[in-house]
């Protein structure tokens, strides 16, 4: 039935749980399954075509909890999720030509930033501050650079969502963490359907590991939505670390 072996996919349905809980409050949910899909024995192309179909249920699950308790209005978002499902799909279809060496190089340096801002500028809460670039030209410019880099690459998409809600769009850090679930869903979409067409995922092993992430990502973001910035900011910087850290021994 599985692709893989019972036990494999037990420890791939585990690593989705788990990937499902930290993505919903910080994004990084692939730092997990994207390694044990590889262990397990995908190719590169199934371990992102497979990490893409079950990586959506997660944020799907994800946007929906924070959208039922008014966090995130869904219906506002959907031509900010259009452009992103549009960019993920452009992103993913340039895999193969368009040279990204240098991109993820700069990558960890970026993620390293990352979980430097969170960690150390003060005043970072739930709280609304003051925009400084106006809704249609954040999901104009923004929005489809994002999910063009998550259909390209991948790693980080939903750190980079969530940085750019914050920084720029002056939002608190909850409801930063609310918006970009649909967004990083949209983008995430757009790479499965381009990966669908060129390579081959487990389908019965992402769709499992699909029902793990959805059980993941309601614990985390019911957690997130409890607490707030008091566990979103250092989950953030954790992943954020632990991302750029796997990233450079690669590189080694």
């Amino acid at each position: 039935m599985f692709e893989v072996s019972l036990d494999v996919a037990a420890m791939l349905v585990a690593a989705a749980f788990a990937a499902g809980f930290v993505d919903s409050i910080a994004g990084g949910g692939g730092l997990i399954t994207l390694p044990v899909l590889l262990l397990a024995g995908a190719s590169p192309l199934e371990a992102l075509s497979t990490n893409k179909v079950q990586g959506a249920f997660g944020a799907a699950t994800a946007a929906v909890s924070y959208a039922a308790r008014g966090h995130v209005d869904l219906r506002r978002q959907i031509r900010a999720a259009g452009l992103a499902f549009v960019a993920g799909l452009c992103g993913a279809l340039l895999v193969a030509r368009i040279p990204t060496e240098g991109l993820r190089l700069a990558l960890p340096v970026i993620l390293i930033a990352i979980a430097g801002f969170f960690a150390f500028k003060k005043g970072l809460d739930d709280t609304d501050r003051a925009e400084r670039i106006r809704p249609a030209s954040f999901t104009a410019f923004v929005v489809p650079l994002i999910g063009f880099y998550d259909g390209l690459v991948g790693p980080g998409a939903g750190a980079f969502y969530m940085i750019g809600f914050v920084s720029l769009a002056g939002y608190g850090v909850l409801k930063a963490t609310a918006h970009t679930k649909l967004l990083n869903f949209a983008s995430n979409m757009g790479g499965l359907v381009a990966f669908a067409a060129v390579g081959a995922p487990w389908w019965i092993t992402g769709l499992a590991m699909g029902l793990a992430q959805m059980a993941g990502a309601r614990l985390g973001a019911r957690l997130a939505m409890r607490v707030g910035a008091k566990v979103i900011k250092p989950l953030l910087v954790v992943t954020s670390t632990a991302l750029a850290v796997r990233l450079i021994w690669q590189m080694i």
